[in-house]
């Protein structure tokens, strides 16, 4: 099953290596990079949504 990237909206296989827990819920990521991102602002990007490839 896939998962949307919070960060840039890729579309991402629920095996990832990139994923974290925010909240009870887990996130997945195409990158580390995006997953960095994530991790420094989650609520900024939960509330504006992904922001496009970076």
């Amino acid at each position: 099953m896939s998962k949307i990237d919070p960060v840039c909206g890729m579309e991402v296989d629920e095996s990832t290596q990139h994923k974290t827990l925010y909240k009870g819920k887990v996130y997945y990521f195409c990158t580390a990079n995006c997953k960095t991102e994530f991790d420094r602002d989650p609520e900024g990007y939960l509330k504006s949504g992904p922001r496009g490839m970076h």
